[in-house]
């Protein structure tokens, strides 16, 4: 697959295209499993594509053979994609590229101030290295803010507001130690797969406006988006591969779909043999108007 040219970023695409998009730090949870099903349902209650992404662009936090075992979890309970799986770590020149085209053209900046640093600044960071008569030439690099988004508006949360100073903050989009900033692979893997609509959980809320920012700046196709309730052990602690929560069951998936669906205020279906004939019950009875209206729900 040619990795610089998939769907033109720059026009909008007429199918509905979602995504899943996990990273492969351990199995998937009754959390992943909630948002892997909601941007499913969505996709396939439009008729659309329903794409996989695996975000493996962090080694550090990557757990061995993580990444199959997410696919064949997602097998096992009838999520089954289309296209090729795309891999972040197959697109890291691409990702350079962008940003040695940004550097040129004096869009982003390298930034040495440490975390202290910010800290001192009232904790967002005040675009001081951008400033500099003699530019650094290493350290992490920022880009200049200069589309913020103080808010978007998302399709089941509503409009939602960003704080001014952090909507404007010239923010990483490549670490120090060199590894690609989320905020950055993200939005150039969404606009080359050419997703319509990014469903995801709400904990990803605040930093969609740094996406819009991207999106705008790279003069890309903003998608729509659909936040979804997290699934939280306590009030601010989602359940995730951190936390230690457990893998979901593939051997007896039948239970933990009926659970998801239950969490995203779906009907439930009647549990059988075949988990596809479940998910094809499903995506008929979707009906976005009945997931709860919440951040987060604790189990």
């Amino acid at each position: 697959m040619n990795q610089n040219a998939y769907f033109d970023p720059t026009k909008t695409q007429l199918t509905y295209v979602g995504r899943f998009a996990p990273s492969p730090s351990g199995p998937l949870h009754f959390g992943s499993l909630v948002a892997a099903l909601g941007s499913y349902l969505r996709a396939r209650s439009q008729n659309g594509k329903w794409l996989i992404r695996i975000e493996d662009i962090d080694p550090p936090r990557e757990v061995p053979d993580a990444a199959q075992n997410i696919l064949n979890t997602l097998i096992a309970y009838g999520l089954k994609w289309d296209d090729e799986v795309l891999y972040q770590s197959q697109r890291v020149e691409v990702y350079q590229n962008k940003i040695e085209q940004l550097l040129s053209e004096d869009l982003a900046y390298y930034c040495q101030c440490t975390r202290k640093q910010i800290q001192m600044m009232g904790g967002t960071y005040d675009g001081r290295c951008g400033r500099l008569d003699t530019p650094h030439n290493h350290g992490a690099i920022r880009v200049r803010n200069t589309t913020p988004a103080n808010g978007f508006d998302d399709l089941h949360m509503g409009k939602v507001r960003l704080d001014t100073d952090f909507a404007a903050e010239d923010f990483i989009i490549k670490r120090s130690d060199g590894l690609y900033a989320y905020q950055l692979a993200v939005v150039m893997d969404d606009a080359y797969q050419g997703i319509t609509e990014v469903v995801r959980g709400c904990d990803l809320l605040t930093p969609t406006g740094r996406q819009v920012s991207l999106f705008n700046l790279f003069k890309y196709q903003v998608p729509l988006w659909l936040h979804l309730p997290l699934v939280c052990d306590a009030p601010g602690i989602k359940l995730s591969k951190q936390n230690h929560a457990p893998a979901i069951d593939t051997l007896k998936p039948q239970a933990s779909l009926n659970a998801a669906l239950n969490f995203l205020g779906q009907p439930t279906v009647p549990e059988q043999t075949d988990i596809h004939a479940m998910l094809a019950q499903a995506v008929i009875q979707f009906d976005l108007a009945t997931v709860p209206k919440q951040a987060e729900i604790i189990l």
